[in-house]
């Protein structure tokens, strides 16, 4: 099955953060992230209503993947950030949903 050039599916995701290549973007809400987070290196938190104010913030020199609860605002961000040229910025196929499904990690708040 090919994979979208823009996504990357969760286990690719997570060898990608343990290795230290990647970091992990998460723009759900913070009241999402309460109920279930990421349990990876270097995820960063970065909510979609805080995001057009701190995208900056983000480096430009680091592999960055999004995620949000299914993949479809984390896309959104992706679109956002080549648009205003991000090259190396990826979308976590099926979010923290397909994330969880794959049996790995998370913590809940």
């Amino acid at each position: 099955m090919s994979q979208h050039p823009l996504q990357v599916d969760p286990p690719a995701a997570l060898e990608r953060l343990n290795a230290g290549a990647a970091w992990l973007v998460d723009v759900r809400e913070r009241g999402e992230i309460a109920r279930a987070a990421f349990d990876a290196p270097q995820v960063v938190v970065m909510p979609l209503s805080e995001f057009e104010r701190r995208h900056g913030e983000l480096p430009r020199d680091v592999e960055l993947i999004f995620a949000c609860a299914s993949g479809a605002r984390s896309l959104q961000v992706v679109h956002y950030l080549r648009h205003h040229g991000y090259t190396r910025v990826a979308n976590l196929a099926g979010g923290i949903g397909m994330w969880h499904a794959h049996g790995l990690p998370v913590t809940a708040g």
